[in-house]
């Protein structure tokens, strides 16, 4: 049996990449990436599961790829910073909440998918660091510290809801993500010393 559509084809917004991405990205913020299926999807954009793939001719492999790459690759930005080190704290800050708004994405990031998707961020991190004077190769090791520092960190806070939470409060008390995070943050940005 053939679906009908909700509403007319006529007034339905026409099928993008980036529309069927943000309806995935919905599901999964809602429901959790388990319950993202082609057929769900395709009922959330009001289409046929099949017209998701004229798009995608990849299928679900393609959608988690573009998934990854919408929310991982966010380059950060020196424009109005006090500096390169208040540019990486700020991109960090901003960074760590996008992940966690999206923290089912996550294990998709954390497990290595779509790898390329990170290139662009971590060569904005590089660059910030060169033009604040730390030599290249120094760089390229600190660009990738910081991003694994605030993907590690978002990947343990969402963790943090979880029985293993009940371990950490047990050793340490409650945790206050936001003041660890900013800890760990200044260790790392320390550790870094313009050539």
């Amino acid at each position: 049996m053939v679906r009908q559509p909700q509403i007319n084809a006529q007034n339905r917004p026409p099928l993008t990449i980036e529309r069927i991405i943000e309806s995935a990205l919905h599901i999964i913020d809602g429901q959790g990436l388990g319950r993202l299926t082609m057929r769900r999807l395709g009922d959330s954009l009001e289409v046929e599961a099949m017209a998701i793939y004229h798009h995608l001719p990849r299928g679900k492999e393609q959608l988690l790829d573009g998934l990854v790459a919408h929310v991982a690759a966010a380059p950060a930005d020196a424009t109005g910073a006090a500096g390169w080190r208040d540019a990486l704290r700020r991109w960090a800050m901003a960074y760590r909440a996008r992940l966690l708004e999206h923290a089912g994405v996550l294990p998709l990031l954390v497990t290595g998918r779509n790898p390329a998707a990170l290139t662009e961020t971590v060569l904005s991190l590089r660059e910030i660091l060169r033009q604040g004077g730390v030599p290249e190769a120094a760089a390229a090791t600190a660009a990738h510290t910081l991003l694994g520092f605030v993907i590690g960190h978002a990947s343990l806070e969402v963790r943090g809801t979880a029985a293993w939470a009940e371990a950490v409060r047990a050793m340490e008390g409650p945790v206050d993500w936001d003041a660890r995070f900013s800890a760990g943050l200044d260790l790392v940005m320390n550790s870094v010393n313009p050539g």
